[in-house]
């Protein structure tokens, strides 16, 4: 009787706004191969997923060939792990439905799973991170949009249709700033990068304050916390009111669903204390009494490109292996 090959390897994708990573990763968790292209390039999902099958096809048959793989896991904003889409994102340039996992298991062959970018770093940080151990806990991506992954005694929850987590279209500010999922006053038209540079740029219509913020052109929400770590008050109030209204969110989250910690990810958390100290001193306020001082603010270790397309392998290890070509 013929024996079944044990396959050892998957591939691991991150889309994001910036660029799109694929790569080889082995089951002890190490990134054998990695390589990326922007995003924006291919506006037109068809030519995107046509390119990024091609390009992530010749780089396995460079590292092992196709029998090497086992499966392929896919972190994306908006995916619905239920689904294998991506569905009706307010930031990637694709628009409606996308059935993301069909698409590419028919170009490659592979078993695929795609799921949204925060579950999938919950995933990662429970698999090999700072979540190792832990039950009960809350991800928040950080970045152009605000996410969130609840793990409830050891699952994700995911919720009827696949979307828990929406922490970032919660209304904080009924009739607020126009978000780009359609409604107003969602946290993260605040509290995501858009939103503190449009925090700045009230703040400097509201006042005549000195600030190295002034008449810098394509002003980045980064670039306002180098300006902190500068000493430039305005700028540091541009993220104490946002570090208020992220606390304020939060506080409301732990209320409902008490977790042993937020895991912080994505680019934002290199705003570090400028945000989350603010953040923390809103939320021990306005936390139910019951669970203060109960709930962790952790920064998960340094945030990289790797981390994101290792919490896709994890997710390719939970998909049931397939291969069109068997």
């Amino acid at each position: 009787m013929k024996q079944k090959i044990i396959k050892k390897r998957v591939v691991g994708i991150d889309i994001s706004l910036e660029a799109t990573s694929y790569a080889i990763v082995d089951v002890k968790g190490e990134v054998l191969v990695m390589e990326s292209f922007a995003t924006s390039d291919y506006p037109d999902i068809n030519l995107f997923v046509s390119v990024l099958s091609e390009r992530l096809m010749d780089m396995v048959e460079r590292n092992g060939g196709y029998e090497s793989i086992r499966s392929v896991g896919v972190s994306a904003l908006s995916a619905n792990f239920m689904t294998g889409s991506i569905e009706n994102s307010p930031n990637l340039p694709w628009k409606g439905v996308i059935p993301l996992s069909a698409l590419l298991r028919d170009r490659t062959g592979y078993a695929v799973a795609v799921a949204n970018n925060a579950d999938v770093r919950a995933l990662g940080e429970h698999t090999y991170g700072l979540a190792r151990g832990m039950r009960d806990f809350v991800v928040l991506t950080m970045g152009s949009g605000i996410g969130s992954c609840l793990f409830s005694n050891g699952m994700i929850h995911k919720g009827n249709d696949g979307f828990a987590g929406e922490i970032g279209h919660t209304c904080v500010e009924p009739g607020g700033r126009q978000c780009g999922c359609g409604n107003k006053g969602c946290l993260e038209a605040y509290v995501a990068k858009k939103g503190i540079v449009a925090t700045a740029n009230e703040l400097m219509a509201e006042t005549t304050t000195p600030s190295l913020m002034r008449g810098i052109e394509n002003l980045k929400a980064l670039q306002i916390a180098e300006f902190c770590n500068q000493g430039d008050e305005l700028a540091i109030e541009v993220y104490r009111r946002t570090g208020e209204m992220l606390g304020f969110g939060l506080a409301n989250y732990a209320s409902l669903v008490d977790p042993e910690a937020f895991i912080f990810t994505g680019g934002l958390t290199k705003a570090g204390k400028w945000l989350l100290d603010p953040a923390k001193e809103a939320f021990d306020k306005l936390v139910f009494h019951n669970t203060y001082g109960k709930t962790q603010f952790l920064i998960s270790e340094e945030y990289k490109v790797s981390n994101d397309v290792l919490g896709a392998s994890a997710l390719a290890w939970e998909v049931r292996e397939y291969s069109l070509f068997k």
